[in-house]
């Protein structure tokens, strides 16, 4: 992606710079023919727009990148429109996607914490990395990341699929849960498995992880195998689950997520002439 992280703006904002502008958890965008676009410019002001707050990023290829929020009433400039996020998968460059999903945790995580949660004070932001710092109390507030666990389980030839009751259009997934207190992320895949399908899973291997802003997740995946028990939904969680096998998959999460790179590993290695990346080949063995 070539970009660079960073907390600090350089001294003087003389050059054109891309802005990820958000109204609640809506993206600022330019149609132009089929293609999306970000404003690409010096300060916001220049749009019509006055933003609430706003963040520095970052470079991308040498541009800085910056986000910003703007009030709920505000109008869209002329000739742009708000649009979810999650819907310009594939609209927008990946490289500006996935920078604008930087873009939305940093910006939620800088209006949510205006005051400190201890003792109510006004935060202030620390000069050296990217926090909220409370002068009166000390309190320090990083950007919250929520560690979630995904794995694709295997019996065989079939992989475990569940439907979720959140998930529309009867679309089925890999098992996925958040991590709780105290617990490894090997404890959270098998607790995490028990308690949706009712069975227990060996042979936990690593596969990858990514970010994923909807709203503050880090995703971390594994592939297992089925150690034992009979499948036993949660109906709290789930409306169904099976065992697939490749010929006969239902309808899966659509090229955006983890969740379908696990599928397809799962795809690749049952079907030879199946396409698989190098970032969707599993990791090191992490235990049992």
């Amino acid at each position: 992606m070539n970009f660079v992280p960073a907390v600090q703006p350089p001294g003087s904002q003389d050059s054109c710079g891309y802005w990820f502008v958000f109204q609640g958890d809506r993206l600022l965008v330019r149609p132009e023919d089929r293609d999306i676009r970000l404003p690409l410019c010096e300060r916001l002001q220049s749009l019509g727009v006055v933003p609430l707050r706003t963040q520095y990023l970052g470079t991308l290829g040498g541009q800085g990148c910056y986000s910003a929020e703007l009030p709920t009433e505000a109008p869209p400039p002329h000739g742009m429109r708000f649009e979810q996020l999650r819907g310009l998968w594939g609209s927008l460059p990946e490289p500006l996607f996935w920078i604008a999903g930087r873009a939305f945790q940093i910006m939620d995580w800088d209006r949510n914490h205006q005051f400190c949660g201890r003792c109510g004070s006004p935060t202030e932001n620390r000069q050296e990395e990217r926090a909220k710092v409370c002068p009166r109390c000390g309190q320090i507030a990083y950007p919250r990341i929520s560690p979630a666990v995904i794995v694709a389980t295997t019996r065989g030839q079939s992989i475990l699929l569940a439907r979720a009751r959140r998930f529309p259009h009867a679309m089925y997934s890999v098992i996925a849960g958040f991590v709780e207190a105290g617990e490894s992320l090997e404890q959270c895949v098998r607790r995490e498995v028990q308690e949706e399908v009712g069975i227990s899973v060996t042979n936990l291997r690593y596969f990858g992880s990514q970010s994923w802003p909807f709203p503050n997740s880090l995703m971390v995946a594994f592939t297992a195998e089925h150690a034992g028990g009979e499948i036993r939904i949660d109906p709290a969680e789930i409306v169904d689950a099976r065992w697939f096998t490749a010929g006969d998959l239902p309808r899966i999460p659509d090229k955006i997520s983890i969740a379908r790179r696990l599928i397809d590993w799962f795809l690749a290695g049952r079907q030879p002439d199946y396409p698989q990346s190098p970032e969707q080949e599993g990791g090191d063995d992490v235990g049992r």
